[in-house]
């Protein structure tokens, strides 16, 4: 009789030349989600944070000083007295109050044309996402060559138009040029055709819904996160004018801001001029309060704003 052959079990140990089964060789890698540590990326945020904080913390410090105090003590640490209740006081009252009335001109300035300058950048860049009319190319062309021209270019110009007109040293030669924001203008237009969904318009213009209505209770709403981006970026930038008001004004009583602390500032450098710099600097404090609680309570819509179109779906 012969023997049946049998055939071994592929989960019989394996025998040949007394050694086992070779063993799959494990790598070491990365936990999934850790993040990876850069060194050089660390420092160079480290230097950009001490960039930005170091001037905030000296303006602080030195706030708290008397003039006497200025001289006398390092300008990174305090002095013996704190004075910045004080400090505070005499910059209200200084000049007869004439501090008071550079933050009313700044928050009217803001308001209009800051304001203004976002109404309209809503607008138009609402109407260039979603509509579709002759020269739109061209109307892109302009928009992306007026981003890339700076401000102060077109100051000398505008004071030459503005002073045919009668309205240099007037708030409205600050104002107006203030409505024109070509940056807003072309953020609110990429917002607008990644955040409003063409669809949902036709949906409301098949319900019978007008340009108007449609615009306002079913397109704005979705552009709030861009809204208040361009809003933020047009606040900052007329808050903190300097050139146009400079050679637009004469009068101190429409100074911003700005334009009035300098005047302070400069008061040292003529002949029998008051040395006032602990109120410059307490002033300058005052000054940056109101952007820093406006980016703080603004910040979760401000950074969705910015991360709108991010990611393509």
């Amino acid at each position: 009789m012969s023997t049946p052959l049998t055939t071994a079990s592929p989960a019989a140990p394996a025998k040949a030349s007394g050694r086992g089964a070779p063993k799959l060789r494990t790598t070491r890698g990365r936990t999934a989600g850790k993040p990876r540590r850069s060194v050089l990326l660390t420092v160079l945020t480290s230097l950009i944070v001490l960039y930005t904080v170091v001037p905030l913390v000296w303006l602080v410090i030195n706030a708290t000083k008397t003039q006497a105090g200025l001289a006398d003590s390092s300008g990174m640490w305090f002095a013996d007295d704190f004075a910045l209740w004080d400090n505070i006081r005499d910059t209200f009252t200084y000049h007869d109050g004439v501090f008071g009335r550079w933050l009313l001109n700044t928050l009217l300035y803001v308001v209009l044309g800051a304001g203004g300058a976002t109404f309209l950048a809503v607008l138009g860049g609402y109407a260039l996402a979603k509509f579709d009319f002759p020269g739109k190319r061209g109307v892109f062309a302009t928009v992306i060559g007026a981003v890339a021209v700076p401000g102060t270019a077109l100051a000398v110009p505008t004071f030459l138009m503005f002073s045919k007109m009668g309205l240099t040293d007037t708030p409205w030669a600050v104002i107006i040029p203030s409505l024109v924001s070509p940056f807003g203008l072309y953020l609110m237009w990429v917002f607008a055709t990644e955040a409003i969904p063409t669809e949902l318009l036709e949906a409301a213009r098949i319900d019978g819904a007008g340009e108007t209505r449609t615009f306002f209770t079913v397109a704005l709403p979705l552009l709030a996160p861009g809204i208040v981006t361009v809003l933020l970026f047009t606040t900052v930038a007329t808050w903190n004018n300097y050139f146009l008001p400079l050679i637009m004004l004469k009068d101190p009583d429409w100074y911003p801001l700005t334009l009035g602390l300098s005047a302070w500032n400069s008061q040292a450098e003529t002949i029998g001029g008051e040395v006032i710099f602990n109120l410059v600097i307490t002033g300058s404090l005052l000054t940056i309060l109101p952007l820093i609680v406006a980016f703080l309570l603004l910040q979760k819509y401000w950074q969705s704003g910015l991360a709108a179109g991010s990611v393509k779906e």
